[in-house]
């Protein structure tokens, strides 16, 4: 069956966790304190970069700055679509400076960089999935930041309101497979919301909590293989029974500061 699947090759952008570190606290994973092993982080970080090109990916990166320790983060710093760019305005005061450095980096790759005007969070809380963008918003991402993504793209945004707070930006209990279909974690979402998804995503391959606290929903799908947390082991059975191909790669130095392999790939759609 995974025969059927076919992948398309990426382009993303990524940051080298040099400064990574956990200084604060603005989620449920981070513990000040907290020793982080920088060496085991890099390896980490470095075998998802070498298994994205292993896999034909193209792979990016901007430079970290060492004031910035949650830079490695790539996804939050926007979102990218049909090369037109939606950069972030964050919520935590310690990470607004990230915008600087990846407005730059898209500037002088001849891009135009969207300034947000209300709290947005890049990929953590904007999911393109094909005909729409899925939008969280509860923790991080406002309402108005949704209202705000569909008139700059001229594209569907729905709303999806997250409640619980492990599972802080939509990234962490939810991600596209392809252009058709979705994993996610449905109790992460408000009843309303959960309605939304089963609607659209009949066919969704649903997580359990375990594999969501595992950071197998912060995971990235080519259309055919699954990077993907080696803890999320009853999810990875459903994606390779549904045809996908899993490639398990631990990011588990990241979830100290509660993010995985999504968090620290930012894609950019041209």
């Amino acid at each position: 069956m995974s025969d059927s699947r076919v992948a398309s090759r990426r382009r993303y952008l990524v940051c080298e966790p040099r400064h990574f570190a956990v200084r604060y606290a603005i989620n449920p994973w981070m513990r000040p304190g907290r020793p982080v092993d920088i060496a085991l982080a890099r390896r980490q970080w470095r075998t998802l970069i070498d298994t994205y090109r292993d896999h034909g990916h193209t792979v990016d990166t901007v430079e970290p700055e060492p004031a910035l320790p949650d830079m490695v983060f790539a996804a939050n710093a926007a979102v990218v679509v049909e090369g037109r760019v939606f950069g972030s305005l964050f919520l935590a005061p310690e990470r607004r400076p990230e915008s600087v450095p990846y407005e730059a980096w898209f500037k002088a790759a001849g891009y135009e960089v969207h300034h947000p005007e209300s709290v947005c969070e890049g990929e953590g809380d904007l999911v393109p999935a094909g005909r729409w963008i899925l939008a969280g918003t509860g923790f991080r991402t406002t309402r108005e930041a949704h209202r705000e993504v569909q008139e700059f793209f001229g594209v569907p945004v729905i709303g999806l309101t997250l409640v619980d707070p492990y599972f802080y930006h939509l990234d962490t209990a939810l991600f596209v497979l392809d252009e058709e279909n979705i994993a996610y974690y449905p109790e992460a979402f408000s009843p309303g919301s959960r309605e939304v998804l089963a609607r659209l995503y009949p066919d969704a391959v649903l997580a359990t909590r375990e594999d969501a606290m595992a950071f197998g929903l912060n995971s990235v799908s080519d259309g055919r293989h699954v990077f993907v947390s080696p803890g999320a082991t009853a999810l990875a059975a459903r994606l390779a029974d549904r045809g996908y191909v899993p490639v398990p790669v631990d990011l588990s130095e990241f979830h100290k500061a509660g993010g995985g392999i999504k968090c620290c790939t930012q894609e950019i759609r041209s």
